[in-house]
């Protein structure tokens, strides 16, 4: 059950990042509050395909759990997966959604299957998005490893993680950008 190790990164808003500068290149992606989804399938030339890695009831890290307001020792319905770009994974993406955020029509969010969660999100109305935060992650770190265990070795990437409301119900929504991402997608 959850990540191995769940060391977790030093999250932090934009302008507390300071003393840890992201890379020129992936300033834009970290920044960006549109449709990820969207401005990968754009930058793919619509070569763009969901790759589901698991999805199912877990617990979340500390900082996870914190932050959607979640009891220690609660559940979620945690759902990796890669967004591949060009046959190539671009983002690992990791949501949670609590279990009281699985009730009426947001109940959907747990048959997703390989569409994108950005489709869905930014196409409902009701959705609200909080704040987002910005980390550089390490090996040592549990998202990294996840995140990159079918990727040849790396030493950094970077990720950013949101705090989205669909009908005022939270969930969590982590991308972590994988070394393939290229820097500049315009």
């Amino acid at each position: 059950m959850g990540l191995l190790g769940r060391r977790e990164p030093n999250w932090a808003t934009w302008s507390r990042l300071r003393h840890r500068d992201a890379p020129d290149g992936m300033v834009h992606w970290l920044r960006d509050r549109g449709s990820l989804t969207a401005r990968l399938k754009a930058a793919s030339k619509d070569s763009f395909r969901v790759n589901v890695l698991r999805q199912g009831w877990d617990r979340p890290l500390y900082s996870e759990a914190r932050l959607l307001g979640m009891r220690r020792g609660g559940i979620a319905i945690i759902r990796e997966v890669e967004l591949i770009c060009d046959g190539v994974p671009w983002v690992f993406a990791r949501t949670l959604i609590p279990v009281r955020s699985l009730t009426g029509a947001t109940r959907r969010l747990s048959l997703l299957g390989e569409r994108p969660l950005g489709e869905v999100l930014f196409a409902d109305p009701t959705m609200q998005r909080g704040v987002t935060q910005m980390a550089r992650l390490l090996p040592g770190h549990s998202l990294f490893i996840t995140a990159t265990q079918h990727l040849s070795p790396t030493k950094v990437i970077w990720g950013r993680r949101t705090l989205f409301h669909l009908a005022k119900k939270p969930l969590l929504v982590n991308e972590i950008f994988l070394p393939d991402i290229p820097e500049n997608d315009k």
